[in-house]
């Protein structure tokens, strides 16, 4: 299905609209000149002068957009099943291991999120958790054009601040947790944590709100209008009862409707049973049997650069996304408790971000871990001293080592294991690119870790 509308000018071809939108950053309406030359036959703007092609004046071009998406297309969106998925952490694993199980259950699912779009397997990257209103439309077009039945969705509390998805419905909505994050842009957890709230305002009639009963914000999203259920540790209508973890798997133990049931996972971590208890609630209210949720636990793995685990001379290298206080503790604890020897970690927080948690992941890192090398992140366009600096700021630990060259920082967190040691490699995960500037350079953890070990392997020989 070809959409003839669009909103950046760089896209228009010949015959097409170009909608002049007042944008995040950007105005549409100092891109129309581009859009013509590149062929727009028509322009939907809030500027009434000449143009020298047709053109309509509306009151407000996005909303515009929101209407025409909804009033042409929305009868096509409105066979899927939508689920999303908001939180802090955890939204990337809870939404991709729903993805797979549906999928394994041959309920063709589609996944739109951090590490990308995917239909079977990935269709393409995304620029962001959740892309604009016009792309999301693309995609989910896409996926009903190819037969899905569901599309499970990461849903970012700045996607909801910009309308990325005004106008949609959700059959379920599901909180995963909130702590410290985005506060350059929210400046208050309150603003934060009220922004993630929308999801809940935009449930369907029969929709079911899905929310973390041990997270301290639950009654943000449990909205009285809507059918909540709950999940967690210390209580909900999905309870874990009993949880056993090693460095294969775990045994989860939980209770629904007075019974327990008993599943074994190769995920690892407390943090990863709540991702999975979120799968297992959505299979569980549409209809799988317990027997089939049983039996499709096991083969359940978490996506790429989440807890990715490289096994070098008996040590293990674990990459993963964790760019967040919270999720930070989460990984160096529940890796501490399946090795034998020394945790190392190496990480670098992200330019031109929320500058507070910076010390505080020092902070956590220098505690958790026997040594940390202190490395770049993705700089956009700030000083990486500054970011250094901050993290170090009334920083008392001593074991830590700066090497702002992330490769020859790996490389050195490498040489430094020992039998039954852990890396833990943090902040980029899936990532392929690191961004300086306005400069997308190649560069993908799990890549670079293979390449030091075999460049190592080569060398013996």
């Amino acid at each position: 299905m070809i959409l003839n509308i669009q909103v950046d000018s760089r896209k228009v071809k010949k015959g097409d609209t170009f909608i002049a939108i007042r944008g995040e950053i950007r105005n549409g309406h100092d891109y129309i000149e581009s859009a013509i030359k590149n062929g727009a036959s028509k322009l939907i703007v809030e500027e009434d002068r000449d143009y020298g092609i047709d053109y309509e004046v509306v009151e407000d071009t996005r909303q515009y957009l929101v209407d025409y998406l909804s009033n042409n297309y929305g009868k096509y969106i409105e066979n899927l099943k939508i689920i999303g998925f908001t939180g802090t952490n955890g939204k990337t694993t809870s939404a991709y291991l729903l993805h797979k199980a549906l999928n394994k259950l041959n309920i063709k699912t589609a996944y739109i999120g951090t590490i990308g779009f995917y239909i079977d397997k990935k269709q393409e990257n995304l620029s962001n958790t959740t892309p604009d209103l016009l792309d999301l439309y693309e995609l989910l077009l896409k996926s009903y054009e190819q037969g899905c039945k569901y599309v499970c969705m990461e849903v970012s509390s700045q996607a909801i601040s910009y309308g990325r998805v005004e106008g949609f419905k959700f059959d379920y909505a599901i909180f995963t947790n909130l702590t410290q994050d985005h506060l350059d842009y929210h400046k208050t957890m309150e603003n934060y944590a009220n922004a993630k709230q929308q999801l809940f305002k935009k449930l369907k009639q029969n929709g079911v709100a899905i929310v973390n009963y041990d997270d301290p914000h639950k009654d943000i999203y449990l909205l009285p209008e809507n059918n909540n259920v709950t999940y967690g540790f210390n209580g909900g209508t999905y309870k874990v009862e009993e949880c056993i973890m090693n460095n294969l798997g775990t045994k989860i133990t939980y209770s629904h409707n007075n019974s327990k049931q008993h599943l074994i996972s190769k995920l690892i971590g407390k943090y990863n049973v709540y991702n999975l208890l979120s799968t297992i609630v959505v299979l569980d209210l549409i209809g799988i049997s317990q027997d089939k949720i049983t039996n499709l636990v096991p083969l359940l793995e978490s996506p790429s650069g989440r807890m990715e685990t490289i096994i070098y001379k008996n040590n293990s290298i674990i990459i993963d996304y964790a760019h967040t206080p919270d999720a930070m503790e989460k990984i160096i604890t529940t890796i501490k408790e399946v090795t034998k020897g020394n945790i190392y970690t190496v990480f670098g927080c992200t330019g031109d971000r929320d500058r507070t948690k910076r010390p505080i992941m020092m902070q956590i890192a220098t505690t958790l871990s026997k040594k940390v090398i202190v490395t770049n992140d993705d700089l956009h366009f700030e000083d990486p001293s500054q970011i250094v600096e901050d993290m170090l700021k009334e920083n008392k630990n001593e074991n830590y080592e700066v090497i702002l060259d992330r490769r020859k920082a790996i490389e050195k967190g490498i040489s430094m294991l020992n039998e039954g040691d852990s890396l833990l490699i943090l902040g980029k995960g899936h990532e392929e690119y690191m961004i300086i500037k306005d400069q997308k350079i190649l560069f993908k953890d799990f890549n670079v870790v293979h390449d030091i070990i075999n460049s190592e392997r080569e060398l013996i020989k």
